[in-house]
């Protein structure tokens, strides 16, 4: 039987560092530990909201990042708005996934990597830690190409401006003031917005995009293999690994609790809503800027956007466009860090909170440093292999997503860790087949990386047999478990589960790990090593050639 009663206090609860909980003091409001009282007026309502609001901001703006631009503004270029139902259909993938993400750290108070520790070994929690401070070390790096990039067009020195930025983000999170990151982060939040008056000025035929954004097709005469690379992309660019590490660990540092749920959802939505909207401002006003003209089809870089707005439409549109590719570019740097720092803290049970001065959380605060500097010095660094690193973070960012995703489906499905709170069976429907459509894009991307000349039949291959594959496995398990009589799940009892939390981990019942989830996490180790192995290779194969 479920405790619904279980105490939030910390002595009864599995939170790892005391600081993540008190009095939740967001960037817009504050709300009391003790404050139990009910929300009755929609005066207490909306305060409460502004109180919650910033995880789901903070996530979903800060995916519209460097690599994010490129990828939007590149479909416009070279496709047009062909591709904006891509947009549409990522919707509820963005909150299924950050939903889930959002309960497990509402209602256990541990990180996204801690649980994978905990509940599925050593080797996974390992892994897990590895491969995001690898990748989101490289990502880090895009983000500040973006700032060189931003500041090139608005003939700010490189050097100054990338050095200011970095200094910047470093003293946005070492203040020890978990507000002022916040209220930092919610500015960076707003000028986001500045795409907003770009799409106006450069005016696109809203006709079209409203229609491309509902009625799915393919650009005509384009192959089917950049335009398959292009729609993994932007998926890739619109659902990172660093995502679910950030939410879940930025929820718990801000002290919110599951009494607040409904808050934190309307937080995600008008996060998803935000980040939407400057990708179809970004595809669309990009579409507009070069329909017709010589640069149709051949996309460089946002630096080239930038030019070629300011040469087509004028200098202010291109100017804002500059500033919001900064921002994003910065906000997109501070939330992948932090994720980092938050994962290592975490796994290593040491002090990693906002609310903590850097003499109280050194590692953790060294780390998100470290991540910073690095990236900014390898910017600056003449004849740095830019380029090499981009095409990393795309391959490394489609072999790891599937995985992650597996981890929080899993996770989600634990009784022992959400309690009443366990996803339903559609949500578990929903997200299944979305792991599925990710494993198939995965090994599109890595199959194209690595062979780049592979042709579109060999893509519809690809597709057509893991579809295949997919649904005669589905029916294989669904057809084993009625042959075996394996009887229905348990109804789920979500009586007071406002109350519910996660007891500390040590008190849990050990996961239970059934053949059948032994052989998948088999599979899924094995994917992902030879995806790995064949990427570093791949990597080497183009640093000789280089040289």
């Amino acid at each position: 039987m479920l405790n619904t009663h279980a105490s939030q206090d910390h002595s009864n609860s599995a939170v790892l560092d005391s600081a993540h909980v008190g009095d939740i003091h967001g960037a817009l409001g504050t709300i009391s530990r003790h404050d139990t009282g009910r929300r009755t007026s929609w005066g207490a309502r909306w305060r409460t909201l502004l109180a919650i609001l910033g995880p789901g901001l903070i996530v979903m703006v800060g995916d519209n990042d460097a690599g994010a631009f490129s990828t939007y503004t590149q479909a416009g270029q070279n496709y047009g708005t062909a591709l904006l139902w891509t947009l549409t259909l990522l919707i509820p993938v963005l909150y299924v996934n950050q939903e889930m993400v959002l309960r497990l750290g509402t209602v256990t108070g541990v990180g996204h990597a801690r649980l994978i520790l905990e509940r599925f070994g050593k080797f996974w929690g390992a892994f897990s830690v590895i491969d995001l401070f690898i990748l989101n070390a490289l990502t880090i790096v895009t983000e500040f190409i973006g700032i060189s990039l931003g500041l090139d067009h608005l003939g700010i020195p490189r050097y100054w401006g990338v050095a200011i930025s970095a200094l910047m983000i470093i003293l946005a999170a070492s203040t020890g003031n978990f507000r002022r990151f916040e209220r930092f982060s919610l500015m960076l939040v707003l000028g986001s917005l500045l795409l907003v008056p770009v799409l106006v000025m450069v005016h696109p035929p809203m006709h079209q995009v409203l229609h491309d954004m509902v009625v799915p097709g393919m650009p005509k005469g384009a192959p089917l293999s950049e335009v398959m690379l292009l729609i993994i992309a932007i998926v890739g660019t619109t659902v990172a690994p660093w995502q679910l590490f950030f939410q879940q660990s930025y929820v718990i540092d801000k002290r919110i609790t599951p009494r607040f749920m409904t808050y934190e959802k309307i937080d995600l939505v008008v996060g998803i809503v935000l980040v939407i909207v400057g990708a179809i401002a970004m595809m669309g006003f990009s579409a507009a800027t070069f329909a017709g003209r010589p640069e149709m089809g051949q996309f460089a870089d946002a630096a080239a956007v930038a030019a070629g707005v300011a040469k087509y439409v004028g200098e202010v549109p291109a100017t804002l466009f500059s500033i919001a590719l900064i921002d994003a570019s910065i906000i997109g740097a501070a939330a992948v860090s932090l994720s980092t720092a938050y994962a290592i803290g975490d796994v290593f049970a040491i002090n990693h909170s906002l609310h903590r001065k850097p003499s109280d959380a050194k590692t953790f605060y060294g780390v998100y440093v470290l991540l910073i500097v690095a990236a900014a010095a390898l910017v600056l660094i003449p004849d740095s292999p830019l380029g090499l690193i981009t095409n990393a973070v795309q391959t490394l960012a489609g072999i790891l997503l599937p995985g992650a995703s597996v981890f929080l489906l899993l996770l989600c499905n634990d009784k022992a860790v959400l309690g009443p709170w366990v996803n339903g069976r559609l949500t578990n429907i929903f997200t299944g087949i979305v792991v599925a459509v990710l494993v198939l894009l995965s090994i599109i991307l890595t199959a194209s990386v690595l062979y780049p000349s592979i042709s579109s039949a060999q893509i519809l291959s690809i597709l057509v047999g893991g579809m295949a594959l997919t649904a005669v496995v589905a029916l294989g398990l669904f057809a084993a478990r009625r042959l075996r009589g394996v009887p229905h799940a348990e109804p789920i009892h979500r009586e007071g589960r406002e109350h519910w939390r996660m007891p500390p981990l040590h008190t849990l019942p050990s996961a239970q790990m059934s053949v059948r989830r032994r052989l998948w996490l088999g599979v899924l180790r094995a994917y992902l090593a030879a995806a790995l192995i064949m990427a570093i290779v791949k990597v080497v194969q183009m640093i000789v050639a280089k040289h």
